[in-house]
Parts: structure tokens; C-alpha cells; sequence
């Protein structure tokens, strides 16, 4: 007798050793599907929310349809994640309306929190008017400011219609209802009840100047026939805080923070109207296109302006 293994066995050994390495290798593939499903199905604990700067941008004229913009500065203030504000004002002004609203949005979140202006190239009118609710004001030596100031245009076109034979009869509940008209030759008694709506605006304006800066209504008053100031111009007169740019303006809003520490900043934007062009070509095609619909969004908003407003005039 002897030990040798007969071919039949060898064979049997071969594919037993196949079936092993077969199970193995169908082991690691369930283990490694499992896992797999683990990462992309079952939900991670999410990140607590991280501090931070919210950074706005009040761009352009100013209309007085600002309740997107008055809301995105609501929501920020009320984020306890948010703990201070940069507020970046490149602005002529506009309605004194959507001023006055956006200058009491940036009040109300600078009783809780710090607020910091950084104004760029203009920040002037109305644009001026919501950066006096900050606790500090940055520019630059060239950024034009101030021009605190209220004005309203009255066109009167009766002497174009009499010209070309045209005739208006006017039927007014009083007096003084025709008399922002601009087909209606304007009265001495006109006159004075428009100038008390735009002095009574500037006071308005004046006063809001004087709290935010907290210097007295005369001092302001002295300054506030409309000119613009360079920010060069504008801090001894005690119209802005300091010469600087936004990291400066950061570094101040570090500075307030309790911890004092480094914090990201967090761009807040207001929800466009879906009616609005912008609104429309930034779903239909992202981004900004070009910067072509602000221009015409702009144009609109300066055109749909009505009444009194505060405007630096170009």
C-alpha cells in the first residue's frame, strides 16, 4: 500500500479551497455594500451652527420698496448665531421712505448687537441716513458722504399744453389736492404747503442724523444744506467715525465681540421679488449676469421714485 493521493482527491481539495475564497470574497462585498449604505442613506448628525459676521450690502438708488431687505436684517438679528454686523453702503440715496425703513432695521439690530459701516465709493442722501444708525462708520478719503438733504421736483408742463392748444380742467375735493399735479400751474399757497411736507422730512432726517451721531441737532442742522462731504471732509466734522476700509471695520467688530476672536463673515441677501428682472435672469441663468440686470433694475428703481427723496444728484 501506499500514501499517494489519487488525481480525484486533488481535485476535490482545488475546489473546496475556490468555495472558501468564493464565501470570503461574497463577505467582504456584503460588508463593504453595507457600509456604503450606511454613509449614503442614514442622515449625519448635523453641525451645530458656527458664529459669525453677517456681512449686507445696501447697492445703488434706494427705492422705497425695501421690505425683502428690511427682513433679511430682521432674520439676522434675531440668529444668535449672528453676532455682529458689516454693513457695506455704496449708495446715492433714494426715497426717503425705504430709507427711513432701512435706517430703523439697522437701529433695532444695533441695540442688541455691533454694527460697523463700511461705505464705499458714495454713501451719501439716504445712504447716509442708514449708516448713521451704526455704532461706527469707516470710509475712505475719497468715498463722497453727507448731503443731508430732502428735495422734491414739481414739473410743470401747463405752458408746454397751452403751447400746442391743449387745456386741463381740474376737479380737486380742495384747494391744495391739484397741486402736485404736473399739468397745474403751481399757486403761492402750493408752494408753501410742498415746502412744509419737505421741511418737515428734513427735519426727520436731521433728527435721526443727530441721534445716530450723537451730537446736537444745531451742530448737524449747520451742516445739513445738502452739500457732500469727501470722508476725508466728514471726520472732523464728526460725520463718520474713521478712515478705513472693511477690514478695518472688521477688526473693530472683532474688538466688540466679548471674546474678542476672529469670526466668518456671512454674506446676507434679501430675497429677490420673482416679478423682478433680477430675480428672473439670476433663476433662469445664476450669478449675477454680468451686472447687466442691476444696471436696468436700478435705472427702474430711480425712475419709479416719487415724491420727496434724498438723493445725491448726479
Amino acid at each position: 500500500m501506499t500514501n499517494e493521493t489519487m488525481p480525484g482527491d486533488d481535485v476535490g481539495m482545488v475546489n473546496r479551497y475556490q468555495r472558501r475564497r468564493l464565501v470570503l470574497w461574497r463577505g467582504v462585498a456584503l460588508a463593504a455594500l453595507v457600509v456604503a449604505g450606511a454613509v449614503l442613506f442614514i442622515p449625519a448628525r448635523p453641525h451645530p451652527p458656527a458664529d459669525a459676521i453677517a456681512r449686507f450690502d445696501v447697492k445703488g438708488v434706494i427705492s422705497d420698496q425695501v421690505r425683502p431687505q428690511v427682513e433679511a436684517i430682521e432674520q439676522a438679528e434675531h440668529d444668535p448665531h449672528i453676532r455682529g454686523l458689516l454693513l457695506v453702503i455704496d449708495s446715492p440715496g433714494g426715497g426717503v421712505t425705504g430709507g427711513v425703513a432701512l435706517h430703523d432695521a439697522v437701529a433695532s439690530f444695533a441695540a442688541h448687537k455691533p454694527v460697523a459701516v463700511s461705505m464705499q465709493g458714495t454713501a451719501a442722501s439716504a445712504g447716509y441716513m442708514i449708516a448713521v444708525a451704526a455704532q461706527r462708520i469707516f470710509a475712505y478719503p475719497s468715498t463722497i458722504t453727507g448731503s443731508i438733504g430732502v428735495i422734491m421736483i414739481r414739473p410743470d408742463a401747463s405752458g408746454l399744453l397751452g403751447r400746442i392748444g391743449l387745456t386741463t380742467d381740474t376737479i380737486a375735493s380742495g384747494a391744495m389736492k391739484d397741486q402736485s399735479q404736473p399739468f397745474v400751474p403751481l399757486k403761492p399757497e402750493g408752494r408753501v404747503m410742498l415746502q412744509g411736507i419737505v421741511d418737515d422730512l428734513f427735519d426727520q432726517f436731521v433728527t435721526m442724523v443727530s441721534k445716530g451721531r450723537r451730537r446736537p441737532v444745531d451742530d448737524i442742522r449747520a451742516l445739513a444744506d445738502g452739500r457732500p462731504y469727501t470722508g476725508r471732509q466728514a471726520v472732523p466734522l464728526h460725520l463718520i467715525d474713521q478712515l478705513g476700509d472693511e477690514d478695518q471695520a472688521l477688526v473693530w467688530l472683532h474688538g466688540q465681540i466679548h471674546d474678542g476672536k476672529a469670526l466668518p463673515v456671512r454674506p446676507i441677501k434679501a430675497e429677490k421679488p420673482p416679478h423682478s428682472l433680477l430675480g428672473r435672469l439670476e433663476r433662469k441663468f445664476g450669478g449675477d449676469w454680468f451686472g447687466i440686470a442691476q444696471a436696468v433694475e436700478a435705472l427702474t428703481a430711480y425712475q419709479k421714485l416719487d415724491g420727496a427723496v434724498a438723493i445725491l444728484p448726479r
